[in-house]
């Protein structure tokens, strides 16, 4: 395993991690798909992120 991909899944499980502790805090997530939508914004997000942070272009 490269230690990109490891800095990497370490930067996007951060985010997504601060990304499901904001979304708590703000809203009640009682309905099954709207939790999955979350889920997907924050992956999708999360990767961005670490892509940035790692310095992609």
């Amino acid at each position: 395993m490269s230690r990109e991909l490891v800095i990497s899944a370490l930067l996007t499980g951060l985010f997504c991690a601060v990304f499901a502790f904001a979304v708590d805090a703000v809203m009640d997530m009682t309905r099954t798909w709207m939790v999955a939508v979350i889920a997907l914004i924050s992956g999708f997000a999360g990767r961005i992120f670490a892509h940035f942070m790692m310095g992609g272009r």
